[in-house]
């Protein structure tokens, strides 16, 4: 399946989750689950990230709106994000890169 480069970024609020936990897990090409939480009381356009079941932390704020209104619109399952970059050296809140895709639809035959 084809995929195009949406956006990169670090995970906002890695420390206040469940990161430290599963960090020594985490590598360069690991799968990462987008979560739509149209609830979050902080902010309505959160996008958490998951590594199985734990929850690693968002999408930061300042990337997440358009984000969001494809997955309000149901378009959940359009987006890939891939850990693109882990960096044990930085500050906790920049150790982990990720890069977000947006895959290619199959076009529908006339």
């Amino acid at each position: 399946m084809k995929r195009k480069h949406l956006l990169n970024c670090e995970i906002a609020g890695f420390t206040y989750y469940e990161g430290p936990v599963v960090f020594n897990q985490l590598q360069t090409g690991t799968a990462l689950r987008l979560v739509f939480e149209p609830e979050n009381r902080y902010d309505p356009n959160a996008i958490a990230l998951y590594f199985g079941e734990y929850k690693l932390g968002f999408i930061p704020r300042v990337m997440n709106k358009t984000l969001s209104i494809f997955f309000e619109q149901g378009y959940d399952d359009i987006f890939e994000a891939i850990i693109n970059r882990v960096s044990p050296d930085r500050q906790p809140e920049d150790q982990i890169g990720v890069v977000v895709y947006l895959k290619e639809r199959e076009k529908e035959s006339v």
